[in-house]
């Protein structure tokens, strides 16, 4: 996503440099943090398990507005 451009808000309008963040730790914190705001899902669990038969992880688990769970995987792309 090249053409996307982020901004500050506060104190008047100013574009911001995008950056990789400095681990997913990270980013799913934040992401986590407002999940209602950013994507209007409920947060329910972090790095919730899918059971000993596929022995994996949800990254970030939530529930859409009719009840529906969504699951958010980060991964580091470098």
């Amino acid at each position: 996503m090249p053409d996307l451009k982020l901004y500050n808000t506060k104190g008047g309008v100013t574009e911001v440099a995008p950056r990789l963040a400095d681990a997913e730790a990270d980013v799913q914190s934040i992401v986590e943090g407002n999940m209602e705001k950013l994507l209007g899902v409920r947060f329910l669990a972090s790095e919730y398990s899918t059971g000993p038969v596929h022995g994996g992880r949800i990254d970030s688990l939530g529930l859409d507005e009719n009840g529906a769970p969504v699951v958010v995987e980060f991964t580091d792309r470098r």
